[in-house]
């Protein structure tokens, strides 16, 4: 009962994505349901597949080492679906998957790491970009003088974030709201090299993948592992850490006298 629940909602949310989508591409359509099959369960079974297939087939274009089969993954589907015989047992076929997909994954890792290694030996002679000891580049985009955030100090900042292929993977400045955090808390990349910026200034920041989401990655894949990273960021304050003074525990001391004459007292007796 649980697993039909389940199906009927990811269904449901398929088709009201599928609605939306539509409906952003022109509002003035509206098309009345047909029946385009024998049967309204054909054409309910058609449609759901035909909007299930195309969702999937977007997710396809992520799995590793970007290539499938399509008629072959049809054909298994299909398989299992009607519960026939398949030419691999499920079992087998679980393990090759899962062999596969965790090799396609470290040779993805490699191109990733080889693909930013090459990025940053270009990118370190272009005009203007500088680079750190800790391999860190950046170029100044907007110079300003004045004091310099602390490692340890929060810092209010506007950025853009993009793999070394342009794809914009996270901005604030397209949520329409800046981000505050503590500089400590925060990819190595930012933290040492926001510490180089003053307020009103902007930089562009070239990443290491040692500097950032290191060899796993971050956002469900939306950041692969090994990834060079590029930042543009403004920093816009400054929130230094308000040092609080240490709560002594004080307990009061008993009276030298007070003691002496509870001895002098108990040896009378």
């Amino acid at each position: 009962m649980k697993k039909t629940i389940l199906f009927i909602a990811a269904a449901t949310l398929v088709f009201t994505a599928v609605e939306a989508k539509n409906k952003k591409k022109d509002k003035a359509v509206v098309q009345a349901p047909v029946q385009i099959l024998v049967n309204d369960v054909d054409s309910m079974s058609y449609a759901l597949g035909m909007n299930v297939g195309g969702d999937f087939a977007k997710n396809l274009k992520g799995i590793p080492g970007g290539k499938s089969n399509v008629d072959l993954l049809i054909k298994g589907f299909s398989t299992a679906m009607k519960g026939d015989t398949t030419l691999i047992k499920p079992e087998v076929a679980a393990e090759y998957f899962k062999n596969y997909i965790s090799k396609a994954q470290a040779q993805d890792a490699e191109l990733k790491k080889a693909d930013g290694e090459k990025f940053l030996a270009e990118n370190k002679t272009k005009e203007g970009v500088q680079t750190t000891a800790s391999g860190l580049q950046y170029k100044v985009l907007v110079a300003k003088d004045g004091p310099k955030p602390q490692a340890t100090d929060s810092v209010k900042v506007n950025y853009e974030g993009f793999l070394i292929d342009g794809k914009k993977f996270d901005s604030s400045i397209d949520r329409g709201e800046p981000i505050t955090f503590p500089l400590n808390q925060v990819i190595p990349g930012w933290t040492e090299g926001v510490q180089l910026m003053s307020v009103g200034s902007k930089y562009k920041f070239f990443v290491p993948y040692t500097l950032a989401y290191g060899e796993k990655g971050a956002g469900n894949g939306v950041i692969p592992a090994y990834a060079t990273l590029v930042f543009e960021i403004e920093l816009l304050d400054i929130k230094p850490v308000k040092e609080v003074a240490p709560v002594v525990d004080v307990k009061p001391v008993t009276p030298v006298k007070a003691v002496q004459r509870a001895k002098t007292h108990s040896v009378k007796k």
